[in-house]
């Protein structure tokens, strides 16, 4: 396991998602563009990485602009800032980790442009180093809702190439692996994009993590035998009340989970709760381009010219969840009271 995303003294190193599993090929930016065009055609992805990389565009944006006054420089950052935000519209952690930096700009706005530099590249390490702080308390917290000999499902990539390191839903399975390792995870493939097959299983394979590859289809057979003791997955952003949007096919997970009355939880950092969202109904759900459904590997797989609808994620309503893990603990539900109790 190595860190997805790093800053190396004048650029920033991501590990290129659409590579894996085939190569491991390491993606390097020296512009913030560059970090832009990555984040929105996923060569990073997952919410905490998408934010972390986020912080360090900022980094960059400011590195290379050659403006020496500072109105003029901070006028260009917003414009930078403003580009950044854009590039995927579900993951809250883009948002919060920019705003982050924002608010450190404003705050120094009065200092000279090499101070501005400075803390600006403070605030980004900040942001990585905690999120690798909260995945692991993650993980500690919610090893204790696991047993020896668990059958775990998870769906999509929450894992170390998700976040900066360690992982979310997989940092947690990490945790129970370290002290219960009788356990098997089940991946499911996680179509279109197949996060599950390349990524996580990939992830899993590579810790001697044992792990079974499974179609979407077969979650609820498995479920149906009896096969499944818990589920598990990240999430991109929470509401208030504790609805979660996560990858296209959680909701239909988390439906038969709640048939087969088996715990479902999700693992997510605090800053991927968005108390400023009511509900699942107002969080942005991205639509991403028909070739993701109309070809496997750049190989086209359907009818040409036919219509698809293709959203990224879905909403999996609170009362299907039964516990969120954050790196404050676990909460249940009522979710809108124990938010704002862990938020003071």
């Amino acid at each position: 396991m190595r860190k997805t995303i790093e800053w190396k003294e004048e650029y920033l190193v991501m590990i290129d998602q659409r590579k894996l599993p085939q190569k491991l090929e390491i993606l390097v930016c020296t512009r913030y563009e560059q970090v832009k065009d990555a984040i929105k055609n996923m060569a990073v992805r997952g919410a905490p990485a998408i934010g972390a990389a986020a912080a360090y565009g900022m980094v960059l944006a400011a590195k290379n602009i050659k403006k020496k006054d500072r109105d003029e420089f901070i006028k260009n950052l917003e414009s930078a800032k403003n580009e950044l935000l854009i590039t995927r519209p579900t993951a809250v952690n883009l948002y919060w980790a920019l705003n982050e930096i924002w608010n450190i700009i404003l705050k120094n706005k009065n200092r000279s442009i090499v101070e501005l530099q400075e803390k600006i590249l403070m605030k980004a390490n900040e942001i990585a180093l905690q999120d690798i702080n909260s995945n692991i308390a993650m993980g500690e917290h919610g090893a204790r809702l696991f047993n020896e000999g668990d059958a775990i499902l998870t769906h999509c990539n929450a894992g170390s190439l998700a976040t900066v390191y360690y992982g979310t839903a997989l940092g947690v399975i990490r945790a129970v692996f370290k002290d219960k390792k009788d356990i098997v995870v089940y991946v499911d493939e996680t179509r279109p994009v197949l996060q599950g097959a390349r990524l996580t299983a990939w992830e899993l394979r590579s810790e001697s993590i044992p792990v079974i590859l499974i179609c979407d289809s077969v979650a609820g057979y498995l479920m149906s035998k009896g096969e499944i003791d818990k589920v598990i997955v990240g999430a991109d952003r929470i509401a208030a009340n504790g609805d979660v949007a996560n990858k296209i096919g959680t909701y239909t997970i988390s439906v038969l989970a709640k048939e087969n009355k088996i715990p479902f939880y999700v693992a997510a950092p605090f800053s991927t709760i968005d108390l400023n969202i009511k509900n699942g109904f107002e969080i942005p759900i991205e639509e991403r381009n028909h070739r993701e459904v109309t070809e496997i590997c750049n190989k086209q797989i359907a009818p040409k010219g036919i219509k698809v609808y293709n959203p990224a994620f879905d909403i999996t309503p609170n009362k299907n969840v039964t516990a969120i893990i954050t790196e404050k603990g676990i909460i249940y539900p009522p979710f809108s009271v124990k938010f704002k109790k862990y938020k003071k």
